[in-house]
């Protein structure tokens, strides 16, 4: 019979920087979707695709998950989304 090994991990080695937020887009009523796209394919690396879809999600529901990361990436990203005047929030 072989052995078996269990790694245990526990949370208290989990720093704060190890937890994954999302970045939530905002839909406003004064970007046109172009610029939405092509802000979320700058910023956030989306394809085409991608950003087309997250734009219609917020259109239509208000709000829209873009990305999942790390508080430091997505602090970043929504920085830059905030100074491309589109309104976006870290959770």
């Amino acid at each position: 019979m072989g052995t078996k090994e269990k790694s245990v991990t526990s949370s208290k080695t989990s720093s704060k920087e190890d937890i994954l937020h999302d970045l939530i887009l905002f839909n406003d009523d004064f970007n046109t979707f172009n610029y939405v796209i092509e802000a979320l394919v700058e910023v956030c690396g989306h394809d085409f695709m991608q950003a087309e879809n997250c734009a219609l999600i917020a259109h239509y529901k208000g709000k829209c998950p873009v990305k999942k990361g790390t508080l430091s990436l997505l602090s970043t990203m929504k920085r830059e989304l905030d100074f491309r005047d589109l309104t976006a929030e870290v959770v």
